[in-house]
């Protein structure tokens, strides 16, 4: 079984009634397909970023559960039957969550290591460097002038 979360938004000119109908309509969904809710996540009324469908605001929830395959295409099939969700967005989760955190830890010894990387810059040996061919090409240019 897989961790899936699903993201959606729903037309906020529904009732409350309306909309914890709607919410458990779908989390019904999980068990019915043999899968397991672990979190319902309702944050309520947002502001969107953007308009979506002509809507400044929706109602913001989440499911996070474990599953098979089916499942979040299920709810993908009746979230687009419903017109009062108006996004949606299903995620893969990582099943091991606790392999995320330690390359978290990792990443400030990855700064560390940048830190020294200002120091083993060497723009001296570039400017060396251009400074050698410029010596050749006055050499060669006196050479021609040797010859004429």
């Amino acid at each position: 079984m897989r961790i899936y979360e699903t993201a959606f938004l729903i037309a906020p000119n529904l009732s409350e009634e309306d909309t914890e109908k709607l919410i458990q309509q779908m989390a019904d969904v999980i068990p019915a397909k043999k899968g397991k809710m672990i979190n319902i996540d309702k944050w309520g009324k947002r502001k969107l970023a953007y308009q979506i469908k002509k809507f400044e605001v929706a109602y913001y929830v989440f499911f996070l559960y474990k599953g098979e395959a089916d499942i979040p295409s299920e709810l993908e099939r009746r979230f687009k039957q419903n017109e009062t969700v108006i996004r949606y967005l299903t995620v893969k989760k990582e099943e091991d969550e606790g392999e995320t955190t330690p390359p978290k830890k990792e990443a400030p010894k990855a700064k560390e290591e940048t830190k020294p990387e200002p120091e083993k810059t060497k723009p001296e040996p570039e400017v060396e460097l251009k400074t050698e061919p410029e010596k050749k090409k006055k050499a060669s240019k006196e050479k021609p002038e040797e010859g004429k």
